[in-house]
């Protein structure tokens, strides 16, 4: 006969990845090598302004000054305990280097205090030369025999720093991992399958990330230890159903019967995480979507380990895992579950009131959109070196502001306008940057005025002049008005120097050379501040890099700005326009990842207990630690990074949930059979080896996270993901039992029965039988039977037992046949149940 039935293919795909679980290995050893060289195609973006929505003025900004002009590479030098003498000397010494374009060194309090030189050096390289870095190592050697601090965006050093840190927080997890699971599993050698599976899972996960060409530093960062914490539960949950059926069935049956049994519980268990992982994909912060889809490929690919390693490795440790058992160290805890039953009518409306002030005072915590307010606990030598500077010298704070180009006394007036501010320190462009004589570069000057600028005749000025308006189509000024015809200074040494080059105009050595500094000094700067389209101001603010009172003054910006430029593109760009920007795009994505991650893990839960109010009541509980958890920093008043919302109460509504699940499903099924004191006391005692595993995993891998890092962003989603973990748990024990007990009457007028259409299935011959079964069967059985027969048996029983019933002992037999089948159906014993009573009613 050809077998149609579902569970037979799935369990014919189950044997083929037991009996060939060798070819998996070589596939899983295969990709793994591979994995090893492939981890270091990834690219890493250190930036959170690069992951800013294109809508935003800082996205736009970027682009266009990337079309646009030259940034130079360049870094900030603090040289202690010299005199400024021997700050001088360091200068020249680095002015000489030919990698380096110019020094900025002076006696003023800017470059001198405190018996500290600070320097200014611009390379005269794109600070994405790799020449630059190359120039920068030879400026390091040169000040590495004082105590020297160097500052700079040059490299990806923090990002190998984090990768450091990341690499030792790693180690201690395994540490953690080991030490939990030596408390949680029944048997020593339980412990290398499952981590072998963990370690397949991560090496695979970390070989795919090229895959996506560039990744945050973030999502590089903490989501292989957040994969291990977030996935735990996929391997223990298969585990526990391997030692389940290895009771009654030999090691082959039983890792193809818990495979079939595991594949739907897991996917299902996996369903909540992914849905509160693809909220983070809505929001606008592209940040988010990165983390959010890298932590998903980690889920999917743990599953794949799950699946398809596990049961190999499984097998091979079969026999030393029953050698190796050892007592359960997990207590029982029934105190607790008579505290909820006793509690049940004090705990859940007290939590509601907590719940509903911590909704409100979590409103108010004080999120911060850049890393100058947060402080993390550890610092490396990049961080070091800001801070030392920042000691000595006044941080900078300064913004750019694009504008179209083409006329300099627009751009002189409105630096002049932004510089009468209070809160502008300076401001540069063109049109005030001093060339020659008190000119700026951007001064209009007749022949006249550039003849005895250089010392050039005033005949071959003129002629220049003449050339120029020619090239220029002034057609009218050079016939007629030479004489007050005015060519700004930049733009008249940049055409000389064309000139002379294409040979139409010869110099003297003396009057060549000043040609030469003079180009190399304005076409430096011209890169820097003119393109073809727009040019660019340099305005240095007065004011912290961080608050309203910044931000109000930004939008003040734009306004001047408007004067002079009300139909051209204006944009202004910096971290601090960069931190407003994100302030902006945090409500709307604050909004977005708290409905999308509710109502996604809402789906889940509907399908998954088929009752409206359950997973109302799972959701509550959830969504109200969340708000408890950021409620204790709007209380202390200490700073988030907005980031660490966002992601955190994604991983917590889609990942802590589970915890509920398993408590609040054990629950469910014992009241099918028990009441409700004996139903919460067992589901807590089934429900704690697996919360205790997977919560102190992520609570532990968090709190690492949160303590052993120099980056502040992501010491705040670690410190956050912690406090948010133990208090889920904390919450599931202690406080969901009472609401299960007394929400017992809604979730049952709540539930719902999705009927599914029942075929009767006729074959003849050798029959395999899967499922639940109802009908007739004449032959001979062998197999693995969890029934009530009417009428004559008389078979070997191998296992088990067989036992005669009376009529009156069928209903508490058929209760006590639900109880034990893992995949009864509540409609087909009451179907058989009835078909027994009308039986008993008919003899």
């Amino acid at each position: 006969m050809k077998e149609s039935n579902g569970n037979s293919a799935a369990l014919k795909a189950c044997a083929f990845i037991v009996d060939k679980r060798n070819l998996f290995f070589l596939i899983f050893i295969l990709l793994a090598v591979f994995s090893v060289f492939s981890r270091n195609w990834v690219g890493v973006e250190n930036s959170l302004a690069f992951y800013l929505p294109q809508s935003t003025e800082t996205k736009q900004g970027i682009d266009l000054m990337e079309e646009e002009f030259t940034t130079y590479g360049s870094c900030t030098i603090m040289v202690a305990n010299v005199s400024f003498e021997q700050g001088q000397e360091i200068a020249d010494q680095i002015s000489a280097d030919p990698g380096v374009f110019t020094v900025e060194y002076d006696d003023s309090k800017d470059h001198y205090a405190n018996g500290s030189a600070k320097l200014s050096v611009t390379f005269d390289y794109d600070e994405t030369d790799p020449v630059c870095l190359e120039a920068l190592q030879r400026v390091k050697d040169m000040v590495s025999g004082y105590h020297a601090y160097i500052s700079t965006t040059l490299g990806d050093v923090q990002a190998e720093l984090i990768r450091d840190e990341m690499k030792l927080i790693s180690a201690l997890v395994v540490v953690v991992v080991l030490g939990v699971l030596l408390l949680t599993t029944e048997a020593y050698m339980e412990i290398p399958v499952l981590l072998i599976t963990f370690g397949g899972g991560a090496i695979l996960h970390m070989g795919t990330n090229f895959l996506f060409g560039t990744i945050s530093f973030v999502s590089d960062s903490v989501t292989i230890v957040l994969q291990l914490a977030l996935s735990v539960d996929y391997a223990v949950i298969f585990l526990n159903r391997y030692k389940e059926e290895h009771q009654t069935l030999p090691t082959r049956d039983a890792v193809i019967e818990a495979l079939s049994k595991a594949i739907p519980e897991i996917a299902g268990s996996s369903l909540t995480t992914i849905g509160g992982l693809i909220a983070m994909t809505f929001m606008q912060y592209q940040m988010g979507p990165d983390l959010g889809v890298v932590l998903i490929k980690a889920i999917l690919i743990s599953l794949i380990s799950v699946f398809l390693l596990m049961p190999g490795v499984i097998m091979l440790f079969a026999d030393l895992m029953e050698k190796t058992k050892h007592k359960n160290f997990i207590p029982k805890i029934p105190a607790i579950g008579r505290f909820a039953y006793a509690t049940r009518f004090l705990i859940p409306p007290l939590f509601l009131g907590v719940i509903i002030l911590a909704y409100f005072v979590s409103d108010n915590c004080p999120y911060v959109f850049g890393t100058s307010k947060i402080t993390a606990p550890l610092e490396n030598h990049v961080q070091e070196a800001k801070r030392m500077i920042a000691s000595s010298f006044e941080d900078e704070n300064m913004v750019a502001v694009i504008v179209p180009t083409g006329d300099y006394e627009k751009e002189g007036e409105l630096i002049r306008a932004y510089e009468d501010c209070m809160e502008v320190d300076h401001a540069q462009g063109l049109a005030n940057i001093e060339a020659m004589n008190g000119y700026a570069l951007a001064d209009e000057l007749t022949p006249r005025q550039f003849s005895e600028l250089i010392d050039m005749d005033y005949e071959v000025a003129e002629l220049i002049y003449t050339a120029y308006a020619v090239n220029d189509e002034d057609y009218a000024k050079a016939v007629n008005g030479l004489s007050s015809y005015g060519v700004p200074l930049i733009d008249m040494f940049l055409f000389l120097y064309q000139e002379v080059e294409e040979g139409y105009v010869t110099l003297d050595d003396d009057m060549q050379e000043t040609l030469d500094d003079a180009y190399r000094m304005m076409n430096f700067a011209k890169n820097q501040l003119k393109g073809e389209n727009y040019s660019r101001l340099l305005v240095y603010l007065d004011l912290p890099m961080e608050s309203e009172e910044t931000f109000r003054f930004l939008d003040k910006m734009h306004e001047i700005a408007r004067r002079y430029y009300p139909d051209g593109t204006v944009l202004i760009c910096g971290e601090t326009v960069s931190e407003y920007d994100l302030q902006k795009t945090f409500a709307r994505d604050n909004l977005v990842v708290n409905i999308m991650s509710i109502l996604v893990v809402l789906v889940v839960l509907l399908f998954t207990f088929k009752s409206a109010g359950m997973p109302v009541l799972l959701i509550a509980v959830i969504q109200g630690s969340i708000w408890i958890n950021f409620s204790i920093p709007a209380i202390t008043r200490e700073n988030i990074f907005f980031m660490s919302y966002l992601i955190v109460s994604s991983i917590q509504m889609g990942a802590n949930i589970d915890y509920a699940i398993v408590i609040a499903g054990r629950y469910t099924d014992n009241r099918k059979t028990m009441g409700e004191k004996d139903s919460i006391i067992d589901a807590l005692n089934f429900a704690l080896p697996t919360i205790l595993t997977s919560g102190t995993m992520l609570a532990v891998a968090a709190l690492l996270i949160g303590n052993l890092t120099s980056d502040e962003s992501i010491y705040g989603i670690g410190q956050c993901l912690s406090r948010g973990t133990v208090l889920s748990i904390f919450i599931t024990m202690f406080v969901l039992p009472q609401i299960l007990i007394l929400g017992d009457t809604i979730i049952a007028k709540t539930a719902f029965v999705m009927n599914m259409p029942v075929r009767t299935r006729s074959a003849a011959g050798l029959v395999r039988v899967d499922g639940m079964v109802r009908g007739q069967v004449n032959g001979n059985v062998v197999g693995v039977m969890h029934a009530i027969v009417r009428g004559d048996v008389n078979a070997l029983i191998q296992s088990g037992n067989l036992e005669e019933l009376k009529e009156d002992e069928v209903s508490e037999a058929l209760k006590r046949l639900a109880r034990e089948s893992k995949d009864s159906l509540d409609e087909d014993f009451e179907i058989m149940d009835n078909n027994v009573n009308a039986g008993r009613a008919e003899k």
